[in-house]
């Protein structure tokens, strides 16, 4: 009877500690991706964030993406503000991005990140301006939240592969490599 008791006695903490090691483990990562895009096939350039994972508090899964766009491609934007919209990539297209660096936040960061998109996505009038107000302008806010050294190049505003890899070099603590 003894020995039948350890051994329940072994596996009910070696299942709670299993329990407990996974509560621990629970995070989420955002990425920093870009498209690369071509004018000729309709679709521009692009950069934006995914998040993935669990947060802690709750065990929520997360699996969103977030990007920052003009409503409409038309010759305005190159005029001044524009409708503005923030968009979800398919997973499909999400795949066929660059995925610059990853970093790991905390729930209160991952809130954080979903209180800037709201405000960005919820900004009253014509919010998107290709010269100040684009999706690197964007993905730069949001990793400016996590503390990220963010600077913004004039001749990196229509190129967010060569403005994330300049990113990426302003932050050597993320231990990425640059893309080709």
């Amino acid at each position: 009877m003894t020995r039948h008791r350890t051994r329940i006695t072994t596996h009910l903490v070696a299942l709670l500690a299993l329990m407990w090691s996974g509560a621990a483990f629970a995070q989420v990562q955002i990425h920093f991706q870009s498209f690369n895009g071509s004018v000729l096939f309709g679709r521009y350039p692009h950069a934006f964030i995914v998040l993935e994972g669990t947060l802690e508090s709750t065990g929520q899964v997360v699996d969103e993406n977030y990007g920052f766009s003009a409503r409409h491609a038309t010759a305005a934007v190159l005029n001044g503000p524009v409708e503005h919209m923030v968009l979800s990539e398919s997973a499909r297209n999400v795949r066929r991005t660059n995925r610059h660096f990853t970093m790991t936040i905390t729930d209160a960061q991952y809130r954080r990140i979903i209180t800037e998109v709201r405000a960005w996505q919820n900004a009253p009038g014509k919010y998107y301006n290709l010269e100040t107000r684009n999706c690197i302008h964007f993905v730069g806010e949001l990793a400016r939240v996590l503390g990220l050294k963010i600077e913004y190049p004039d001749d990196m505003l229509r190129r967010p592969k060569k403005w994330l890899n300049h990113i990426t070099t302003l932050n050597p603590q993320l231990g990425a490599e640059l893309i080709d």
